[in-house]
């Protein structure tokens, strides 16, 4: 099963407007990718399998709860920002990525699939000042040390509601043993195997890091 279907094996209550958007996906990334290079050739066939469902690991882990504000790190192709944005309708991301052609993707995408809660900004994490989150994701884009150092100044330091389940913190996607990265992070990240939440062939040694404030 390398289709849509995949996001339906794991979650049910989609929106037929969730619905809709999940199914436009495919072609726009096709489209766009044949213009500018965001996901490799060889994974675009697997998109809702390799992106999707791996960007939704965080959904199904966290609850965005309606007003709060995310920061995808070095979103590249819109992951996992997009999926997220579809997903929690009533949440504001913002992607951020120093590589303006693939905002331009982002853009696209999101206009093309009527994506209203999702603004990009051409920047480094570490230029953004005066604006907090609730929380930071991202994938596979650096180290965890360094993702901390971005991701840190830029959260809040209260949850949004007193019974959050989650303080805000840093969520990031990332495969392979982790054990040096985490241990020169200085961080004490709560890990999630992926695997446990969809026990796919492609999510063998793919992990969830959660690190608080």
């Amino acid at each position: 099963m390398q289709h849509i279907d995949i996001l339906y094996k794991y979650f049910t209550e989609f929106t037929p407007q969730q619905q809709e958007q999940w199914q436009q996906l495919e072609g726009l990334y096709k489209e766009w990718n044949e213009k500018i290079n965001v996901i490799s050739r060889k994974d675009i066939d697997g998109l809702y399998e390799k992106h999707v469902l791996h960007s939704l690991s965080i959904a199904a882990s966290f609850e965005f709860e309606p007003g709060m504000e995310i920061i995808d790190i070095g979103t590249g192709g819109g992951f996992p920002g997009i999926p997220l944005a579809i997903f929690f309708p009533e949440v504001k991301f913002l992607l951020a990525d120093s590589i303006a052609k693939k905002l331009k993707v982002v853009e696209a995408v999101a206009a093309g699939i009527g994506l209203t809660n999702i603004s990009t900004r051409h920047t480094r994490a570490e230029e953004i000042k005066n604006q907090k989150f609730d929380f930071a994701v991202s994938r596979a884009v650096a180290p965890l040390k360094e993702l901390w150092s971005w991701a840190r100044p830029l959260l809040k330091t209260k949850p949004m509601s007193p019974d959050a389940q989650h303080k805000p913190g840093l969520i990031c996607l990332k495969g392979g043993d982790l054990a040096k990265e985490i241990q020169e992070s200085g961080t004490r990240p709560h890990m999630i195997e992926i695997k446990e939440l969809f026990p796919e062939e492609f999510f063998q040694e793919k992990y969830l890091l959660y690190v608080p404030r």
